[in-house]
């Protein structure tokens, strides 16, 4: 089947997707405020996790796809384990803005491990509106003030090269699965289990891991972003990139920093400058133009069952 037939039901979950990622960007600045970066990532991931069990029970659905490869669920240690323990790490040196800019290369990168390890055609349209939406997302999220360390800077790119990884790699091996829920419940179990041994490996390093006294909004704030960041996000993503190639899927990441800016305006009544209007309106008419150019392309998709 090809892109042109492919159903709009997978667009509308890659923009669920983006708008989780992007909401749950906030609610997880506001958490790291009080919560040590490897102690939220356990409670983020957690939260998820029993939510996703939750669901998974409601509708008599296993928590291992046995159609999956093992490879594939344990892909939750390179993501979110690693990636977002890197990009937590990295935010607490770098500013917020300067973070989504360097998380911005993420699906040019993507593209490239597309192209080379699963052989998908990247036509100049795809690439060209590719760098049109990254130089938007430049505008979203400029700011003349944004700074950071450059051990801040190396981390959280570390953590985007983890992210394109897993998604060229999941792209491979979901053609074998069948739960797409079951598979995200699996990844963060193991993702769990990773920052637990790594949070536990600070401790015992002399690390602080809990503040003293974390305040309602805190706890909820990583609650709620874990359920957003890791639960909803991944499964929207995941069902959406057993649909269509990992190159397109990928450009629904450049509406992240566009969610993230309205949830700003919405949640912390922050103002949007007339550059980040129309860097967020260059963002939407890219992405745009990418999913026009891949209805009207030949490109394979694979089995929607």
């Amino acid at each position: 089947m090809s892109i042109s037939r492919l159903s709009d039901r997978a667009y509308l979950a890659l923009i669920a997707a983006s708008a989780a990622w992007g909401i749950g960007t906030v609610v997880s600045k506001r958490a790291v405020e009080e919560i040590p970066p490897l102690a939220l990532l356990p409670i983020q991931l957690a939260s998820s996790l029993a939510v996703m069990a939750v669901l998974l029970a409601a509708n008599r659905l296993p928590f291992r796809d046995p159609a999956a490869p093992a490879a594939l669920e344990r892909l939750g240690v390179l993501n979110p384990g690693l990636s977002y323990a890197l990009g937590l790490l990295g935010l607490v040196s770098i500013t917020a803005s300067l973070a989504v800019l360097i998380w911005a290369l993420e699906p040019l990168l993507i593209l490239l491990l597309a192209g080379w390890f699963l052989r998908e055609r990247l036509g100049p349209g795809l690439i060209a509106l590719s760098l049109v939406a990254a130089a938007g997302v430049g505008l979203v999220v400029y700011d003349p003030a944004s700074a950071g360390s450059l051990l801040g800077v190396t981390l959280t790119f570390a953590g985007v090269v983890c992210c394109a990884i897993y998604t060229t790699a999941a792209r491979r091996w979901l053609a074998d699965a069948q739960q797409t829920a079951s598979i995200v419940a699996a990844q963060q179990a193991y993702a769990l289990g990773f920052a637990m041994v790594i949070a536990l490996i600070a401790w015992v390093a002399g690390g602080a891991l809990w503040p003293a006294s974390p305040s309602v909004v805190g706890l909820a704030s990583a609650a709620g972003s874990g359920v957003l960041y890791y639960g909803l996000a991944y499964w929207m993503y995941l069902w959406a990139l057993r649909r269509m190639p990992a190159s397109i899927a990928a450009a629904s990441f450049y509406l992240i920093p566009v969610f993230g800016l309205v949830a700003s305006f919405a949640l912390l009544d922050e103002r949007l400058t007339t550059l980040q209007s129309i860097g967020a309106g260059v963002v939407l008419l890219a992405v745009l133009g990418i999913a026009r150019l891949a209805r009207h392309s030949d490109i394979p998709t694979p089995s929607t069952s």
